[in-house]
């Protein structure tokens, strides 16, 4: 970004944002403490979101409701100081749109039921009709940034076009991917296509989102880890690159920061920074220091706490917040996250532990001699 449009931006982005940390890191800019949000933080571990599903009835009732979908958005926003929002969706909307069927089985997860099985049901596939089918999910965005009120920035996502993939070959979730890497072994042609198909749809589905007012996006890789290192760079990077690509950068003069999360993905930090994103996602398996040392001041980095600290004492959990910061030292571009999704059966207490210990612990790194 030159030097003109970044000062432009920190300087537009102060009129409708009372904080704007999230997006000064991910873009690499100086803020005065580190910035947290938690991925899934908007779910199953706080009562209030509970008694919002139980009303829906269902979680896809949930997702397709933007009321309520906005309602849940902002429950952890009121409830911790954290410093974004995260649209409450799911990331099988698109291939729900192309008419795959998607429910939810209680305690089995998403399934579909129509999956793809064959090349005449990937000829099938179609691009849905952003406006058409998934207008509820615009909807929701354009409610939420009503009703965040400029507090903090909105993030947009979606799933990764492998990791669509996955769902939609082996018609839910899998332990050992057989049905799609079956598919990529056996008739790689087909999955291409396949692959295609949805790089076109999320790019179109993403930016009806900024269109909507989402100030950020996040593109969940979370199968990407699965892959060996050549099929990771052909079947999973290629597609998200080519979403980059095709995403609008800026709304309204402001800067649309773009993080890429693989699962598992730490081994490709370098091939993911080249890709074209503003920040990079790391699970607890990839430390920070070595991350920033391998990316060095190419993109922000995104992580990266093990959920599972959050069953810890308040102490233990300060203690795992202290290294990770120390870990990642007094560097600009770092958005504190959790390795992966926080899980359900965490105490509500606990996340309000974590969110403190950042801002307050991060202060010093931030403080300019």
């Amino acid at each position: 970004m030159s030097e003109n449009l970044s000062v432009h931006y920190r300087e537009s982005i102060l009129v409708e944002l009372k904080n704007d940390n999230y997006l000064r890191a991910a873009l690499s800019q100086p803020v005065d403490e580190t910035p947290v949000w938690m991925m899934r933080q908007a779910g199953r571990y706080l009562p209030e979101y509970r008694e919002v599903r139980a009303q829906a009835g269902d979680f896809m009732q949930l997702c397709k409701n933007p009321e309520l979908a906005c309602e849940v958005t902002l429950q952890p926003v009121r409830r911790y100081p954290l410093d974004a929002a995260i649209l409450f969706s799911d990331i099988l909307t698109i291939p729900d749109a192309m008419g795959l069927g998607l429910y939810f089985s209680t305690g089995e997860g998403p399934k579909f039921k129509h999956p793809i099985k064959t090349a005449a049901d990937v000829d099938k596939l179609m691009v849905p009709d952003i406006a058409a089918e998934l207008s509820y999910v615009t909807d929701a965005v354009s409610l939420i940034r009503k009703n965040l009120k400029g507090e903090v920035p909105l993030i947009g996502f979606s799933g990764s076009p492998w990791t669509l993939a996955t769902y939609m070959v082996e018609g839910g979730s899998s332990k050992d991917f057989r049905h799609t890497k079956g598919m990529l072994f056996t008739d790689p042609k087909t999955l291409h296509k396949m692959l295609d198909i949805l790089a076109k749809s999320v790019i179109e589905y993403l930016n009806a989102q900024i269109d909507a007012g989402v100030q950020a996006l996040m593109i969940f890789d979370t199968w990407g880890g699965v892959l060996t290192p050549s099929d990771y760079l052909e079947f999973s990077l290629n597609y998200m690159t080519q979403i980059i690509a095709g995403l609008k950068r800026e709304k309204d003069g402001h800067r649309i920061p773009v993080t890429l999360f693989t699962k598992n993905g730490g081994q490709w930090l370098e091939s993911i920074a080249d890709s074209g994103c503003d920040a990079v996602g790391v699970d607890w398996t990839t430390d920070l220091k070595d991350a920033q040392s391998r990316v060095g001041h190419k993109v922000a980095i995104q992580g990266n706490m093990d959920p599972c600290v959050l069953y810890a004492d308040p102490q233990r959990i300060e203690q795992e917040v202290a290294k990770i910061l120390a870990s990642f030292g007094a560097n600009e571009g770092h958005i504190f996250n959790l390795g992966h999704g926080i899980h359900q059966y965490v105490s509500p207490d606990k996340p309000a532990v974590l969110v403190d210990a950042v801002h307050r612990l991060s202060r010093p790194y931030h403080q300019k001699s």
